[in-house]
């Protein structure tokens, strides 16, 4: 198909230039990418029909991680007021 239909993962590494000028970066865009990526992790990971806990897990990592760093600084000033 087009170059602008294809997904990353099928682009070429010469064709990425030509595949990045055609994305747009709208805040539409960008909320339709996000939305189209959600979808697919859902349809690989979640809505499967012999699937695992593999889905799940992984999203519930990467909210620790995330929530982690985002608390980071305080968790830091928190251990160093703790013994001194």
């Amino acid at each position: 198909g087009p170059l602008s239909q294809r997904p990353l993962l099928d682009v070429r590494l010469g064709e990425l230039h030509a595949w990045i000028s055609t994305c747009t970066f709208s805040p539409r865009g960008l909320l339709g990418a996000a939305q189209r990526a959600w979808s697919s992790y859902c349809a690989k990971y979640i809505h499967v029909k012999q699937g695992g806990p593999a889905g799940i897990s992984m999203l519930l990592a990467g909210y620790c991680l995330l929530s982690y760093s985002w608390n980071y600084q305080h968790l830091k000033r928190h251990r160093w007021r703790k013994y001194h």
